[in-house]
């Protein structure tokens, strides 16, 4: 039985084929660890992160620029305990053999599930949630009872190195490794023959990841993007709807893959829609420039993108409208991105065909619910649609209509910490889903066990076959 100990002091950094050769064949040793001890490693890294709280909350803001802090206790901290825990109250049920039922010509055979580890595990980071989408992984991989090798973004140099060294002091390198690098290990990464690759990021990558982890036929969860709509319904007040799209666009500065992407708005509701917006936006943001909540842009690169949205919108004949002061000035080299409303935008131009991952927020109006779905279905299947109506008969019609891979009715974003709920987008947006018992299911192996009584009837089909097993079969088959 493997023991908690830190992990290993090398002299010379591991290759990752080395890496995973070390924890294939820890796992070969130990394939099915106990409950106890899959246990024990949940509270590893429940430790690591109530111990180093505010050393995280420091890190993670200074790979941003800067980070509102409680946006990185919630999105990160917060929500990765509320996984720790949800898991830890569950997992005995999910690991327990599930009996199946027999066809009653099989009687008295016996059949059930056993969810047994795949194995060794790999989990590719992004950077704009750096710790809660590598922790999340790694806990729901561990509770399933596997290895675990992670490649953070980077981008976010200093979570990766406290990842490593934090990680390294718990785990072992043959349970938990971190490897860090830039696109050539990233590729590398993804080629090894790994039991499950794990991939959040963008839908441009993901088919790389995709086609490098098809060549060893390694069975893949990504987690990608896409443009997540918002439909408010006429009805519903646009001050109520505002309040709770501004904040999902806002948060973590619109650098989330499930914040609202675009707004579709009844054309008899735009004006007062946006006016609700530019209140809300002075409400929660009095400042831009100096205030402690709004979060920076990760790169200059970033910020030029968005920048360029906003000027080829501009250039193409849309409104650009923002919604802080217009008379603060704001320093590009901080990188704080002042939310935008864009409206009139061509279909054709970038901050309608891309995912925007910034403050940017399009406003398509729409004459009916039909016409708004049939937007929606137009376009790729997005990994978040938003629905503010307080009609359920109205909120099924067009969930019924419509198709991605979460759904959030009067409220924005916080389906991802729903540890009940599984995580997932569809098509473009990703394949595969986890949090809750939908990730230890990802990260298992479905078992088929079917075990035969020592008397029973199949005994007695085997050759020479008689007339009677021809009748039997007419009578099973008429």
């Amino acid at each position: 039985m493997e023991t908690m100990e830190p992990g290993d002091c090398e002299v010379e950094k591991p290759s990752m084929a080395s890496l995973f050769a070390r924890q294939r064949e820890a796992f070969l040793a130990e394939p099915m660890p106990s409950l106890k001890l899959r246990l024990e490693r949940l509270s590893c890294v429940e430790r690591l992160l109530r111990t180093h709280r505010d050393e995280l909350l420091d890190v993670v803001s200074r790979d941003f620029g800067h980070r509102s802090t409680h946006e990185t206790y919630g999105a990160e901290i917060a929500s990765t305990l509320f996984l720790i825990a949800y898991t830890r109250k569950n997992l005995a049920s999910w690991m327990r053999d599930e009996p199946r039922p027999m066809p009653w010509l099989l009687f008295p055979a016996r059949g059930h599930l056993r969810r047994q580890p795949k194995g060794v595990v790999g989990v590719i980071g992004p950077w704009n949630y750096p710790l809660a989408l590598v922790l999340s992984p790694i806990v729901t991989a561990l509770a399933a009872g596997n290895r675990v090798m992670v490649k953070p973004s980077e981008f976010m140099p200093g979570t990766a190195e406290w990842l490593t060294r934090r990680l390294g002091e718990v785990f072992p390198s043959d349970l938990v490794a971190v490897v860090q690098g830039g696109v050539d290990v990233a590729q590398a990464f993804s080629a090894l023959p790994w039991d499950h690759l794990m991939f959040t990021g963008s839908t441009t990558v993901g088919r790389h990841v995709l086609a490098e982890a098809a060549k060893n036929l390694v069975p893949v969860t990504l987690e990608l993007g896409g443009k997540s709509p918002v439909l408010v319904h006429r009805d519903m007040p646009p001050g109520r709807a505002a309040r709770r799209v501004l904040w999902g666009k806002c948060y973590n500065s619109g650098q989330t893959c499930v914040a609202p992407d675009y707004a579709l708005i009844h054309e008899d509701r735009v004006d007062d829609f946006i006016a609700a917006l530019k209140a809300e936006a002075v409400r929660q943001y009095p400042t831009i420039s100096d205030n402690p909540d709004y979060t920076t842009i990760i790169s200059d690169r970033h910020y030029a993108r968005l920048c360029g949205l906003l000027d080829e919108a501009a250039a193409s004949g849309a409104e650009v409208i923002p919604l802080h002061p217009e008379s603060e000035r704001l320093d590009p080299s901080v990188r704080r991105f002042a939310p935008h409303v864009v409206r009139g935008a061509p279909d054709e131009i970038g901050v309608m065909q891309e995912e925007i991952f910034g403050p940017i927020l399009p406003i398509v109006p729409y004459k009916t619910l039909e016409e708004a779905c049939a937007y929606i279905n137009a376009r790729p299947r997005p990994l978040a649609l938003y629905v503010f109506d307080d009609n359920k008969r109205r909120q099924r019609w067009v969930m019924d209509h419509t198709c991605s891979g979460g759904v959030g009715i009067n409220e924005v974003v916080l389906q991802f910490i729903s540890e009940g709920l599984p995580f997932g987008g569809i098509g473009a947006s990703g394949m595969g889903a986890y949090h809750g018992v939908e990730g230890f299911d990802a990260f298992s192996h479905h078992r088929a066990v079917f075990t035969q009584s020592r008397v029973h009837l199949m005994s007695l089909i085997t050759p020479p076959y008689t007339s009677f097993l021809s009748r039997l079969f007419r009578f099973i088959t008429r």
